[in-house]
């Protein structure tokens, strides 16, 4: 049986390399951001929610402003 030394060191190296990344997001990631609260709020403006529905979104946005 022949072993593929080159083959085994990427897969043994491709786990830590997912694990490697930047603290700060990105320019793609914050525009990427942007477009999905912009599709948010376009659906939020079609759908009319419920009153737990939107109690429920305020507690998110309140998660997400004292993480960020």
């Amino acid at each position: 049986m022949r072993v593929d030394f080159r083959l085994m060191t990427i897969a043994m190296l491709f786990p830590f390399a997912m694990l490697v990344g930047c603290d700060e997001p990105g320019p793609a990631e914050k525009a990427g951001a942007k477009v999905d609260q912009a599709v948010e709020d376009v659906k939020d403006a079609i759908e009319q929610d419920g009153p737990a529905e939107e109690a429920g979104e305020e507690i998110d946005n309140a998660v997400d402003r004292m993480t960020n």
